[in-house]
């Protein structure tokens, strides 16, 4: 197969390391229907790292003329002599192919958000130099930005899918070693032992635990007698006295019995004064008069309120559809209701957070109906951010993260408010640690990466 460099600004160049086949053609047909067909399509598509269609929509584009790209060949109709289709690849490659900057074709094509015109621009970004060529919109470029984005779509389909084959794995790993802690697996029965028992009265088949009339049972003896075994034991505090006494000796049982009864009335007395205490958000004492912190005349906080009952219905196992009644019944604003939540939700968490989010993803999901909620939880993140504990601080970037590729944020929306807070001067934590994933869905190469 015959090669040549890549570029005609670069044909004359023997140590060119860029090379590509030479194009090959050939006139079939005749009359109306003679076509001009490309055999070496698909080879010179993988030396420039371009998709065949594009070639040949840019020799439809420039010709006029009707192709069609198979397997390894293409198709254009017309007769189109090789020097001619050759020149119209050494345009495309100049435009959409080499770098602007140093003219090296090692370049990835991506979209890039225009701020002025909320649009993508198609762009190509240099593994050289690194420098990022704008190219000048054409027909060429609406049908490569229409593929491009057709292909992200499908990628953070593929990508949402197997989120979900993983969640859906690893909630079976975590009842299955539930039931395993729990022992609640069926009694084999031998053919011994199930000649002993009436038919009447055959539990063999139900766990250890129902077998007994729902008491906590103990290994049977090896003989099977299971007469002297002791179903469950008294834990309260005068049956600990007791056998105390009954295992030691008098001064000795006095001695824990008083430490026991110490011990009990500290316990109570600090419940007690902790019931007069004021609930803070995010552990503040401070007294002031805004809605999510405590107020000066010791009246009910309508914020901390919310925030209990919001985890009082956690408790319950709600839907998300019911909570989502408890949020829209609220009297607070939108955006001390959607603090509240992310408080009640995520209050205390550390290493894990990340974790903790997708577990709580349809709730989350389900207080975001539109673009201006979205925003909204994206402050209330920020808010908790400022917050929380350094370990939950380092996990934003993978909560965007999953919020993103879930569908709970969108990719405008998390450009709108970093923008917005960068703009208006906020440096917050969250905003600096947030910044590599912004970075990543502004230049529209996030998802294309090779995930950690």
């Amino acid at each position: 197969m015959a090669l040549q460099n890549i570029g005609a600004s670069n044909k004359n160049d023997a140590f060119y390391r860029y090379k590509m086949p030479r194009m090959v053609t050939k006139t079939e047909g005749r009359g109306n229907g003679i076509r001009t067909k490309i055999e070496n399509i698909a080879d010179i598509a993988k030396a420039l790292d371009r998709p065949a269609s594009y070639i040949t929509k840019y020799f439809r584009y420039e010709l006029g003329a009707e192709n069609k790209c198979e397997q390894r060949t293409a198709l254009v109709n017309g007769a189109h002599d090789t020097a001619k289709l050759a020149g119209l690849l050494d345009n495309f490659i100049k435009k959409f192919v080499q770098c602007y900057g140093c003219g090296n074709p090692e370049t990835k094509i991506i979209l890039v958000s225009d701020k002025t015109q909320k649009t993508k621009k198609v762009s190509l970004k240099c593994a050289a130099c690194g420098f990022v060529s704008g190219v000048m919109d054409d027909k060429l470029t609406k049908f490569i930005k229409n593929t491009e984005q057709k292909e992200r779509k499908d990628m953070k389909e593929m990508q949402r899918d197997d989120n979900k084959c993983l969640q859906e794995g690893k909630a079976a790993d975590d009842n299955q070693k539930k039931l395993n802690k729990k022992g609640a697996f069926p009694k084999e029965s031998t053919a011994e032992g199930s000649g002993n028992k009436s038919s009447d009265d055959d539990h063999s088949t139900l766990p250890c635990c129902y077998q007994h009339g729902g008491s906590v049972c103990a290994a049977d003896d090896e003989d099977g007698d299971d007469d002297d075994v002791q179903w469950q034991t008294d834990t309260s505090l005068d049956a600990v006295k007791q056998r105390m006494k009954d295992q030691l000796s008098t001064v000795t049982a006095e001695l824990v019995t008083l430490s026991m009864d110490g011990s009990e009335n500290k316990k109570k007395q600090k419940q007690k004064d902790s019931s007069h205490k004021d609930i803070s958000v995010y552990g503040s004492t401070k007294p002031v008069d805004n809605y999510g912190k405590i107020e000066m005349s010791g009246k009910a906080n309508p914020y901390n309120e919310l925030v209990e009952e919001i985890k009082a219905n956690l408790g319950n196992a709600v839907t998300a559809a019911q909570l989502k009644k408890v949020l829209c019944s609220s009297t607070l604003p939108s955006q001390d209701v959607m603090n509240a939540l992310f408080e009640a939700l995520f209050e205390g968490v550390g290493k894990g957070f990340n974790e903790e989010v997708v577990k709580n993803k349809e709730y989350l999901a389900a207080a975001v109906p539109d673009e201006g909620s979205q925003t909204l939880l994206l402050v209330a993140i920020e808010a908790f951010g400022s917050k929380c504990s350094a370990m939950a601080l380092k996990e934003i970037p993978f909560v965007l993260r999953t919020l993103y590729y879930g569908d709970v944020l969108e990719e405008e929306t998390i450009l709108h408010w970093y923008n917005v807070a960068v703009a208006s001067g906020r440096n917050s934590q969250v905003l600096q640690i947030a910044k590599p994933f912004v970075e990543c869905l502004q230049s529209a190469d996030y998802e294309s990466d090779e995930e950690e």
